[in-house]
């Protein structure tokens, strides 16, 4: 989730040299405005292939005829990996619930809603999500040995259909323009199980909204007909990817625990 700061600064880049406003930061990237278009600079400490990991991710979403910004290019700017793509002028769900939290079921409407298109796009030209996840698992320094193998072992005994899988879908990555909704940062993105990808926006939300998480997982098994039990089951194996993340704001010990409840 980013958090918005205004001012200028001067990169060198693309062409020239250029005045670029800086609209937002997170965890992986600084965002800013350019000729009414988005540069998404990564941090320095991410590879070059980031930007062009993405990228890709988001051509086939928006090859599949869902709502994301058109990619212009791919390139660096001072030696980061970065993305030119099309500018969506509006506010994210996040943003206007927080703003009118007693509607907060209107706008997670509206996102799972959103979530279950980009479920019924069938695809193999983005990473399985199952490697994915088990590189994660394997790269996570507070899981031991045994608690590795159960997470891995658990994951591939569960069966599914593949599917496209934003893999960080929640209000804040979904902007309101006009009539419309843009979906934002496909980094995350994999093909595999729908219901992995439900409990890793459960995930997500339940540590900062736990109230809101709950109202989610209860409007998305209404619309879909998916069961919590088999959402649930994601759990373990989503908790001990997302702890190859190192995100600063992430507790890990609730991660942790999750997987333990699981992986004695």
């Amino acid at each position: 989730m980013c958090t918005n700061k205004d001012r200028s600064i001067i990169i060198r880049g693309v062409r020239k040299i250029e005045q670029l406003t800086k609209i937002a930061e997170g965890n992986t990237a600084t965002i800013y405005l350019r000729n009414n278009q988005v540069v998404k600079v990564f941090h320095a400490y991410f590879p070059k292939s980031e930007a062009r990991y993405e990228a890709a991710n988001q051509e086939v979403a928006y090859s599949s005829g869902l709502p994301v910004p058109k990619i212009i290019e791919v390139t660096s700017l001072d030696g980061n990996p970065a993305i030119i793509m099309e500018y969506v002028n509006g506010s994210t769900l996040g943003e206007l619930m927080l703003d009118n939290i007693h509607e907060a079921r209107y706008y997670l409407n509206i996102a799972v809603d959103i979530q279950r298109k980009i479920h019924l796009v069938k695809t193999d030209s983005i990473e399985p999500m199952t490697l994915k996840l088990k590189r994660q698992i394997e790269f996570a320094e507070k899981l031991n040995e045994k608690q590795k193998a159960c997470l891995i072992e658990k994951m591939n005994q569960i069966t599914f259909e593949n599917r496209l899988c934003h893999g960080d879908l929640h209000v804040f990555n979904l902007i309101q323009t006009g009539r419309h909704v843009a979906i934002i940062d496909w980094v995350d993105a994999s093909v595999g199980d729908v219901r992995a990808d439900v409990y890793r926006t459960y995930l997500l939300y339940a540590q900062h909204y736990p109230e809101i998480a709950e109202e989610y997982l209860n409007l998305y098994t209404e619309k879909s007909g998916i069961s919590k039990e088999d959402i649930l089951e994601w759990a373990p194996i989503i908790a001990g990817a997302r702890l190859a993340e190192f995100v600063p704001t992430e507790d890990s010990s609730r991660l942790l625990q999750i997987v333990q409840d699981y992986c004695t």
